[in-house]
């Protein structure tokens, strides 16, 4: 009897035993915690395989030993890339990139069945490094470098933004921070943007000095037209009407003065004495 209590307890302290070192040994796949910002999502090697339908948040979770569990951050991320791209022409031109993005949070499974947890160098940095060649390709190194840079920056960012939205990717922003040119092309388009800038300034100052000559000739023109219109309404019946009119102002006046009708040239009054 004893024996076999002996032998009973002995089998507890082995599966005790087998339990614990499986517990060391599978712990960390079985029980897990998915912080803040992840998203899991399981694969089920001897079953069912991936489990698209359900997307694991944060939190604790308890996963038998042989399936595995996927976590992946769904924070936004930054990468930046430095790229040699060749323009419209062949000439190359060194372009530096920021571009910001995060895993779409409904697409995780997806995502992971598609392109795996280093989706970011399998994805996202070849597509952004694509779609900057392909667009710097349709323009010249001057346009990249100054006129069209906002053009050419909107075409890479909706390129880029369509290519990885199709592939769950949500792309916030793509930033292109410097463009570098071989120093003889960069002096080279500076010195022509010099000279077009001065052409402008020039071109500014002669129309607006042909406006001035062109309203002092209106102005001109206006006035001699003025004097013509006068002149032919002046006769001299009208003169002499006007100066009897200020003579009679003048006699109302408090000075004194001798008023004499009729003695002055054409007979209008003179106006003798006064202070």
């Amino acid at each position: 009897m004893n024996t076999r209590k002996l032998n009973f307890k002995t089998s507890y302290i082995i599966v005790g035993v087998v339990f614990l070192i499986l517990l060391i040994i599978f712990g960390n796949r079985m029980f897990l915690i998915i912080d803040a910002g992840e998203r899991g999502v399981i694969f089920r090697p001897y079953t069912s395989g991936l489990d698209r339908d359900n997307i694991y948040g944060e939190g604790f979770h308890v996963v038998a030993p042989w399936n595995r569990m996927y976590v992946y951050n769904v924070r936004e991320q930054q990468r930046e890339e430095t790229m040699d791209v060749l323009d419209k022409s062949g000439l190359k031109i060194n372009v530096d990139v920021t571009v910001r993005f995060n895993p779409s949070f409904n697409e995780i499974p997806s995502l992971h069945e598609r392109f795996g947890p280093d989706y970011v160098n399998v994805l996202v940095v070849p597509e952004v490094r694509s779609s900057v060649r392909q667009v710097s390709g349709r323009y010249t190194a001057e346009e990249i470098y100054s006129t069209k840079r906002q053009q050419v920056e909107g075409a890479i960012i909706e390129e880029t933004r369509k290519t990885l939205g199709d592939n769950f990717i949500e792309m916030r922003a793509l930033l292109i921070r410097s463009i570098d040119l071989p120093a003889q092309i960069k002096t080279a388009i500076e010195s022509k943007l010099t000279q077009e800038q001065e052409a402008l300034a020039y071109e500014f100052r002669l129309n607006k000095e042909k406006s001035e000559a062109e309203r002092r000739r209106i102005e001109a023109q206006g006035i001699s037209d003025y004097n013509k219109i006068i002149s032919a309404s002046l006769t001299e019946n009208i003169l002499k009407q006007k100066g009897i009119d200020a003579t009679l102002d003048l006699a109302k006046s408090a000075n004194t003065k001798v008023v004499v009708v009729g003695s002055g040239k054409e007979g209008l009054p003179l106006i003798l004495g006064g202070n």
